[in-house]
């Protein structure tokens, strides 16, 4: 792909993020999504291959029916109150539409199985926009929508999506689907707090975002797919190994990086809303996480020389580090617990 071509879609997305984040009106609001859904799929399918057809295609309907839903229901709001206004929601089955409608557009559970597919049939530079930046818009429309949507379907959709991106993740090798499901655990979170906290809603997506995008940038340097690939990152650089452990450890919540900030934030907010149980369900369920973010670490760093290896080392060509990651992503993604008075105020 040419990179005029690439320049051209990465702006398409771009834009059609902030319309989104910026429409008071829901054509504009759907308009943005179809421009976020549109410019990415030749991105998704620019290696030709059979995997990533079938990732387009996935991602393509999945999208497609959730902007066709979401439609819907601000068609039937609009009957209903005569305002095209996305925080004039007052319909309640408009309401319960859009909130489905937005959990199949984040991959939420129980519609989450076409986000570990699409991330695992395209690049490594795909995934991590799939990841991160499109999250973006229906996350700007669930803080627009707040006092309209259903808090109840929300907090049992973030209980299973918690659990289920504990649950799934632990049975994977494949860098991309673990991460996949890291995403669907950290949305959980995210949609549990949505109705009550938008301030804790957005610090949280925010350092979800720095997190991810750190370990994409870290598969992306060392070039690793698998589990087995991360071994081996120690031949390239020792040092970046022992900062993939760092961020491994802060996508999983352990104080005192960064991680643990959100998780915190959250699990107090819902014991002050008497939601404990839930609380208690969010905390269990990160263990599972926890456990394969150990897994991950134990492999980039715990196996270090001189320990034997029974498969090929890596070249070792002069591992060059982005300024980005170096300068912005990975302090910010470790080392912000400190700065949470800040942050919050």
């Amino acid at each position: 792909m040419s990179p005029l071509t690439t320049t051209i879609l990465i702006s398409t997305l771009t834009t059609g993020t902030i319309i989104t984040a910026s429409s008071h009106h829901w054509l504009f609001a759907w308009i943005g999504l179809e421009l976020n859904t549109l410019s990415i799929m030749p991105l998704i399918t620019k290696k030709h291959h059979p995997r990533a057809t079938e990732a387009a295609t996935k991602y393509f309907l999945t999208q497609a029916a959730a902007s066709a839903i979401i439609l819907f229901s601000s068609t039937i709001n609009a009957w209903q109150t005569g305002t095209w206004d996305i925080t004039q929601l007052t319909n309640p089955m408009a309401s319960i539409m859009l909130t489905m409608a937005l959990a199949m557009k984040l991959g939420l559970a129980p519609a989450h199985f076409w986000l570990t597919e699409v991330m695992q049939g395209t690049t490594t530079e795909t995934a991590m926009i799939i990841a991160t930046w499109q999250k973006l818009a229906p996350m700007a429309i669930i803080i627009l929508t707040t006092n309209s949507l259903t808090p109840m379907i929300l907090l049992m959709m973030g209980m299973m999506s918690a659990a289920v991106g504990g649950w799934g993740g632990l049975n994977q090798t494949q860098m991309r689907k673990i991460l996949a499901y890291s995403s669907i655990a950290h949305l959980g979170w995210m949609a549990s707090i949505s109705t009550m906290m938008t301030n804790i809603l957005t610090i949280n997506l925010t350092i979800y975002v720095l997190m991810t995008t750190s370990m994409f940038t870290i598969l992306i340097m060392t070039k690793s797919k698998t589990i087995q690939d991360l071994t081996l990152s120690w031949t390239l650089s020792p040092t970046l190994a022992t900062l993939t452990t760092m961020t491994l450890l802060s996508l999983g919540g352990l104080p005192p990086l960064t991680g643990f900030m959100p998780k915190w934030l959250v699990i107090e907010e819902l014991v002050l809303q008497n939601l404990t149980p839930t609380a208690m369900v969010l905390a269990m369920s990160s263990l599972l996480s926890l456990y394969f973010y150990l897994r991950l670490s134990y492999a980039s760093t715990l196996t270090l020389s001189p320990n034997s290896t029974t498969i090929k080392h890596k070249w070792r060509f002069k591992t060059k580090f982005p300024p980005l990651l170096l300068t912005t992503l990975l302090p910010t993604s470790l080392l912000l617990l400190p700065t949470t008075p800040l942050i919050l105020t």
